[in-house]
């Protein structure tokens, strides 16, 4: 897709293990992990909604 290989992906994380430090990895991914995991609550929480809105506009709309 975007032409992302392993070299180009060894060149990343040795970009990012110079920045931040050995140190900050872990605390780094752990916060990705939770966003990660937040976002895909939320999406999932957005899709069981959604039916039941639409069943409720379906109810509104027979009773008019």
């Amino acid at each position: 897709m975007f032409g992302i290989g392993m070299p180009e992906l060894i060149i990343i994380l040795v970009i990012i293990l110079i920045i931040f430090g050995a140190g900050k990895l872990p605390e780094i991914g752990g916060g990705m992990g939770k966003a990660i995991r937040n976002f895909r609550n939320a999406t999932r929480e957005s899709e069981k909604k959604q039916p039941d809105q639409i069943e409720g506009d379906k109810k509104e709309n027979s009773e008019n």
